[in-house]
């Protein structure tokens, strides 16, 4: 129904915000991360948002999400997609982590950091990356195609194409590139890709590296 609304921003706190658009106002649920990113109301200049939205309709209710960024809208809609996981719970996780930490976390099979979610017990964050891990390699490999400069015809995806396309995908979740080669340098480079880059996941997300 709406894809994202833009307006003054009328009024915030963790949790919810509500945008003036023309006149009437539009109260939606928030995440933690996105209430962070909106600007103060307080402010003497009028301040206008944009935060995507998602309309989620039950028997009994009706209620508008909203965020900041177009990935964690996507975020969302993904976990909504688990079992036993509804728009609170995939609200809880955004708030608890950023979609680039969340994917990291699936990726990796961290069970605790899911877990530190309000309302998210270990046997919601198993079923999490049970259910989305495929899914989220599968998007990031979209994304790792669009950042290749060369294009690569099927079937002759060299060793050195694999760790350029594993950079890529490091730096997509969020790492430098040079933080995403110190953790590459090691590996087999013949080695599949979801392997490499799960494996150069764990090296990062080591204390002190």
């Amino acid at each position: 129904m709406f894809y994202y609304l833009c307006g003054k921003l009328a009024y915030s706190e963790n949790g919810v915000a509500v945008i003036d658009c023309g006149g009437v106002g539009y109260k939606l649920t928030i995440s933690t991360t996105t209430y962070q990113a909106l600007p103060s109301i307080h402010s003497k200049n009028e301040q206008t948002v944009k935060l995507y939205t998602y309309l989620a309709v039950r028997e009994d209710d009706v209620e508008l999400f909203g965020f900041s960024t177009q990935t964690e809208l996507n975020t969302f809609k993904l976990l909504i997609t688990v079992s036993g996981v509804g728009p609170k719970a995939a609200i809880s996780i955004l708030s608890a982590m950023t979609p680039e930490k969340f994917a990291i976390a699936v990726c990796t099979d961290d069970k605790k950091t899911i877990g530190t979610a309000n309302g998210i017990g270990p046997k919601t964050a198993a079923r999490i990356i049970l259910e989305l891990k495929d899914k989220l390699m599968k998007e990031s490999g979209k994304e790792f195609e669009k950042l290749t400069s060369t294009a690569v015809p099927s079937g002759k995806i060299t060793a050195r194409t694999a760790v350029s396309e594993a950079i890529d995908a490091l730096v997509v979740l969020g790492y430098s590139r040079s933080e995403a080669m110190a953790a590459l340098k090691d590996l087999d480079p013949t080695m599949e890709l979801q392997e490499m880059i799960r494996l150069a996941l764990k090296k990062l997300m080591r204390p002190g590296t």
